[in-house]
């Protein structure tokens, strides 16, 4: 494989015949991909092949952003590394569903007791304190969210899933799912003043 200036890299993937710039381009992100991977037991060559074509795709796609500013090559080992550990993070979510918080493993409507307000070491007394938290906290997220806001704020607050997961599940994009999250968290606040409990102490569950 030749070395290539940056205008050779760029001439040679702009021109009518690429193939052999894009089979250098992709060894090249392969050996980027190894280096930056090799103390992660999940990655299996079949997916620094995969990463390294996706990686491709969004390079071809991003020339014309190339400003010269560093190595064509680190500019797109850069840009591999994103793209592979964007995908190890969706990997990681694949066979997690939004369907089972509606239906089945949280209960009929979501089943969430939020693990700041359970402590089993408390006196009675205190427990009775917590259970009727724990009682507002769950008829709140039941019967005064909305079912979009109630399934976001479980979905990002409380099982940690990434945004940009959870809006792709919902169907909305991140604005919106911070729009969401945001009246569902003054929505809750609202409810549990009313009740005449610290507001504040239990939301710091959902940050």
């Amino acid at each position: 494989m030749s070395k290539r200036t940056n205008e050779e890299w760029l001439a040679d993937l702009r021109s009518d015949a690429p193939d052999e710039a894009l089979n250098d381009l992709r060894v090249v992100l392969l050996r980027g991909l190894n280096a930056a991977l090799s103390s992660r037991g999940d990655v299996a060559p079949t997916d620094l092949e995969d990463f390294a074509q996706d990686a491709l795709l969004k390079i071809m796609a991003a020339l014309d952003s190339f400003r010269g500013e560093s190595r064509f090559t680190t500019w797109a080992q850069k840009i591999g590394v994103r793209v592979a550990f964007t995908e190890l993070r969706r990997m990681r979510w694949r066979d997690w569903s939004l369907d089972r918080m509606i239906d089945g493993e949280m209960g009929e409507k979501g089943d969430f007791t939020p693990t700041i307000l359970i402590d089993p070491a408390h006196s009675p007394e205190e427990q009775a304190v917590q259970r009727t938290v724990m009682d507002a906290v769950q008829r709140t997220l039941n019967e005064k969210l909305t079912e979009r806001q109630r399934i976001a704020l479980v979905a990002v607050k409380v099982e940690g899933a990434p945004l940009e997961e959870v809006a792709r599940r919902m169907d909305t994009n991140r604005n919106a799912l911070y729009k969401l999250l945001y009246d569902a968290r003054q929505r809750l606040k609202r409810e549990l003043m009313d009740t005449g409990l610290d507001a504040d102490e239990i939301l710091a569950t959902f940050e």
